[in-house]
Order: C-alpha cells, then sequence, then structure tokens
C-alpha cells in the first residue's frame, strides 16, 4: 500500500485521524510513525494530552499497520486495545508515536505502539489487536 499511497494520501485516508491532527510521518509493513500537537483542545486539566487522545492517536496508527499488511480486499476493526499511562504531555508540545507489530495473523493481529513526548521520553504504551475481516 505504501509503495503506492504517499504519506499525504495516507494524512486524508481517515476523517477522525485528520480531526485530531494526526500526521503520518512512516509508514511501513512493520513500523508505522506519526505525531501529533499537542493543543489544549486535546487536553485535561492542567493541559495535559487526555487520555482518550492518547488512546486514539495509537489506535489509528496500530490500524493502518494492519490495513498495509492486509491482503486485497481485507478489511479490520480494534477488538481489544490496552493502555499504560506513564508520563503527561503538555499542552504546547508534539507527541511521537511508534507503532509496531507484535503478532501478524491471518485473523489478528497484535500491535503495540510507544507514545513519547517531545523531548523522547515515553508517555505510554498500547497495545491492540484488530481483527481482520
Amino acid at each position: 500500500m505504501t509503495d503506492t499511497v504517499p504519506l499525504d494520501a495516507l494524512n486524508d485516508l481517515v476523517p477522525f485521524a485528520k480531526y485530531m491532527g494526526i500526521r503520518i510521518t512512516r509508514a511501513e509493513p512493520d513500523l508505522v510513525c506519526g505525531e501529533m500537537d499537542v493543543t489544549e483542545n486535546k487536553c485535561t486539566f492542567p493541559g495535559i494530552l487526555h487520555g482518550g487522545a492518547i488512546m486514539s492517536f495509537a489506535d489509528n496508527l496500530g490500524a493502518l499497520g494492519t490495513v498495509i499488511n492486509l491482503p486485497e480486499g481485507g478489511q479490520t476493526t480494534t477488538i481489544e486495545s490496552k493502555t499504560n499511562f506513564l508520563r503527561g504531555i503538555p499542552a504546547g508540545t508534539t507527541a511521537r508515536a511508534e507503532s509496531r507489530p507484535v503478532h501478524k495473523g491471518r485473523r489478528t493481529m497484535v500491535w503495540r505502539t510507544d507514545i513519547f513526548t517531545a523531548d523522547g521520553k515515553l508517555a505510554a504504551t498500547v497495545t491492540q489487536t484488530q481483527m481482520v475481516l
């Protein structure tokens, strides 16, 4: 998929990801990377990126990783997601993420997405299972 689809097109693929301001910076079968600006409207008190925004960020990257690996005509949906929150990501910075496969099977794929602060510290790790439809 990424051999023929430019990153700009991937960034427009999912309307919710575009709404969240998620930018895909790398998309390969075993690695999907992205970034998202931490704006006030994505924060909880006191100006820290909301956990739901972190989970949405990770879900989009893991799902894209699955899409890149789907057989022709295949589709996917998230069936499980677990998040460990390790530190806050403050407003006015950019969160970065790397998503890698843990398992790529015929019926399910499991992706681990690590979310980092602007200075490279691990802020959250998300493990999700995608069903292959």
